[in-house]
């Protein structure tokens, strides 16, 4: 526990923190570079990196773009990623009285208070989920991940069933190569090179990254300008006091909604928001530049990425996009994510953990005093940042395995992730079908082999039957509820 920390304060691991946070708060205060994209771009950076140091540095970047997008939302009105949506709200009503200075230091503290409670949260309950955990056997594992992708679709924006369909076409596409049980090569369509089937990082930049740049040159007249520096005043004492209450709830809702698998940093932003304009004396202020707002928001959001971090830790399950790259990461570095990591790979577990906190105490100071000229970066032209990511993205996929055809998939996954796009179909389940297939089948066929090919342990162990019971429940409930619901009717 206390060697991850100490090896953290090494010159090159705070050296890739401070990198790390600053390349975050960049990226999430230019509009349209998404923290998923972020993250995706910066994941083959990490390829020839040490496992620990690529932890490092992604788990920096994820705090640096969640608290970045909040320059953009409060001076232009703008959110840099959807996690600052809700700050713009009370943010830019702000700025526009004229105390913008006093609404960006009121979202960068709040971003620190929400990851230091949340970071008080994971280092107290992941440890004692992942023991919890390592009683589960291979059908809990498969139940696992079923109740997770169902949970993550009927969450997602639009319809559950879109949702769902973009989750199976993610498993779906993680067939083809090598089965994990059998050793045998399969669904490689005579192509030699489909043999080790379509990798992780080539899959992941193109959905995330070249959708996102095909996009924004579809609409790259429509890029906001800022002509007004301003600076950063942090609250006073008697703010922090009078916002306390606030401060404390949000951080703890942004957690909660965290571990939940598939809301994200946006929806706990909003159920934060909610709550506290619920529970102010003058709820009509709000919307109209009002502090409780902006403390609300950011310290929901920024908590979240703690509360995520706990199923990623102890569990193996991404809740968000964000956390599908950082398990990638692990994958990709030969680290099995899930409840043996604290047993087998305690430095990445902890690394992760204390990362999360010297990264939020960077972030809060680099934001602080650069904030202004950060907020300056949106002025930069669209046309000079859009070729600079498609190259990146290609010599980061093409160095994976020095070999074209990477480049040829990440190209595709971003020509399928723009369609996807276009069809409502949401990336995120698609790209945790992906990650989490191979867990799915070698957990269910690994249980079948160990009980002679019956299925009836789903149904008679506790723990998988109460996971898959929670699994179908969640899917059938719009149908449930809309029968309760014409009972009601007929009723009245």
């Amino acid at each position: 526990m206390w060697e991850a920390l100490f090896a953290l304060f090494q010159l090159q691991a705070l050296f890739l923190v401070i990198i790390g946070v600053a390349v975050g708060v960049v990226m999430g205060a230019i509009p349209g570079l998404s923290g998923g994209m972020t993250l995706a771009l910066a994941l083959p950076l990490t390829f020839y990196m040490s496992g620990n140091s690529a932890i490092v540095l992604l788990v920096s970047i994820y705090v640096g773009v969640v608290a970045g997008g909040l320059i953009t939302a409060i001076i232009l009105n703008i959110p840099g990623t959807p996690a600052n949506l809700v700050t713009a709200w009370d943010g830019y009503p702000m700025t526009r009285k004229g105390h913008a200075g006093r609404a960006l230091g009121l979202g960068i503290f709040a971003s620190l208070v929400g990851s230091v409670i949340s970071w008080i949260i994971l280092v107290s309950f992941a440890p004692l989920l992942s023991a919890f955990a390592l009683q589960f056997n291979h059908f809990d594992y498969f139940a696992m991940v079923m109740m997770a992708l169902v949970l993550i679709s009927s969450l997602s924006e639009g319809s559950m069933v879109r949702a769902l369909m973009a989750g199976l076409l993610g498993m779906l596409f993680a067939l083809p190569g090598i089965d994990p049980v059998s050793a045998q090569l399969r669904l490689n369509f005579g192509y030699q090179q489909m043999s080790g089937g379509f990798h992780i990082l080539p899959v992941l930049i193109g959905l995330f990254g070249i959708s996102q740049v095909i996009q924004d040159c579809l609409r790259i007249a429509d890029q906001p300008r800022m002509s007004n520096s301003v600076g950063v005043t942090l609250p006073k004492l008697a703010t922090i006091k009078e916002q306390a209450v606030n401060l404390i709830r949000s951080s703890v809702i942004g957690t909660w909604i965290g571990v939940l698998p598939g809301l994200g940093t946006t929806i706990g932003s909003l159920v934060a928001y909610s709550f506290a304009k619920n529970s102010s004396k003058n709820p009509e202020e709000f919307g109209s530049g009002i502090d409780d707002g902006i403390v609300a928001s950011e310290a929901a959001n920024s908590a979240n990425i703690g509360g995520g971090l706990i199923p990623v830790i102890t569990l193996g399950i991404p809740g968000s996009v964000g956390d599908v790259i950082l398990l990638a990461a692990l994958i990709l570095h030969g680290v099995t994510p899930g409840p043996l990591l604290f047993a087998n790979n305690p430095e990445y577990a902890w690394g992760i953990i204390w990362t999360m906190l010297v990264a939020s105490f960077v972030m809060f100071t680099l934001m602080s005093i650069t904030s202004p000229w950060v907020a300056r970066i949106v002025n930069i032209p669209r046309i000079y940042v859009m070729p600079a990511v498609m190259i990146l993205s290609i010599v980061g996929s093409f160095a994976v395995n020095n070999r074209l055809f990477d480049v040829w998939v990440m190209l595709g996954s971003g020509a399928l992730g723009y369609i996807m796009i276009l069809l409502r179909l949401p990336l995120g389940p698609f790209s945790i079908g992906f990650i989490l297939a191979p867990i799915a089948e070698s957990s269910l066929r690994s249980g079948l082999m160990a009980s002679r090919g019956s299925y009836e342990p789903l149904w008679t162990q506790p723990v998988a039957a109460s996971l898959l019971v929670i699994a179908m429940l969640t899917c059938f409930w719009p149908l449930i509820r809309k029968s309760i619901n014409h009972l009601r009717r007929r009723e009245s």
